[in-house]
């Protein structure tokens, strides 16, 4: 590794309980720290300051949407086998920016063609999809650095393209079998060992470190230049955002 190198840090980020986990990796080796931190902004301030954020948040918000949700979510989900329920509809930037879910259901019937309604699930973030969509407008050079992941399509990727078998959840409890699944991946793809088996931090959950970490091993390839936007070519939101999950 070149001493510039040397100096590069890499996040993967993902929300928690306690607002977001993130692992920090070298763009190879062991070297690797984990924080939480309650702002998406405390993350891109980070003292490490990351050259790469790769985070499981959607970015870039359409006016309207079609079946399914944008072109990104449509372009992943028949790569993940029984993992695609995973893959959330992302609706209108007017939808998203409802705090009542009522109204927000009111606007995503409106603003989709065909019309259909906001996903509690997908609600339940959409304080964190703000929260990211802020930092990323407010800034140019904090938009170019952030970059949509998605665990699950991560995961396919250090998988060799498959999606894998097992959930990480059944019945809102973690799955050992699907963690342990997880775990492996993440060794096999160079993740740090310390990073995989380190102690959660309060208000973090396993499976949202081990996301964090598939989101790291993603920005491991966006800095190398070996990763792909789904779709290829990414569209992007009025605000000129790219609409895309990278892998």
């Amino acid at each position: 590794m070149s001493a510039n190198a040397a100096d590069i840090w890499l996040a993967g980020v993902d929300g928690c309980r306690g607002g977001w986990v993130a692992a920090f990796v070298r763009p190879a080796g062991d070297c690797g720290v984990v924080r939480a931190y309650p702002r998406f902004a405390d993350v891109l301030a980070a003292a490490e300051t990351p050259a790469i954020v790769a985070v499981d948040i959607p970015i870039g918000l359409p006016e309207r949407t079609g079946h399914g949700g944008r072109a990104a979510e449509n372009a992943v989900r028949s790569l993940l086998g029984a993992r695609q329920s995973a893959v959330f509809s992302v609706p209108s930037r007017a939808a998203i920016a409802a705090a009542d879910y009522r109204e927000a259901c009111g606007i995503a019937f409106a603003t989709s063609d065909p019309p259909r309604k906001l996903s509690k699930q997908l609600f339940m973030i959409a304080p964190k999809i703000r929260e990211v969509d802020a930092c990323l407008r407010g800034g140019a050079a904090a938009a170019r650095r952030t970059f949509e992941v998605h665990p699950e399509l991560a995961f396919w990727r250090l998988n060799g393209q498959r999606a894998l078998e097992e959930p990480k959840k059944v019945k809102g409890r973690c799955y050992e079998p699907g963690l342990t699944l997880r775990r492996t991946l993440l060794r096999n793809a160079g993740l740090p060992p310390a990073l995989i088996e380190h102690p959660l931090p309060p208000g973090v959950a396993a499976d949202d470190l081990l996301d964090a970490l598939a989101c790291a091993a993603i920005a491991r390839r966006l800095h190398a230049g070996s990763a792909r936007p789904f779709p290829d070519p990414p569209p992007r939101d009025v605000f000129g955002l790219p609409m895309a999950i990278w892998a």
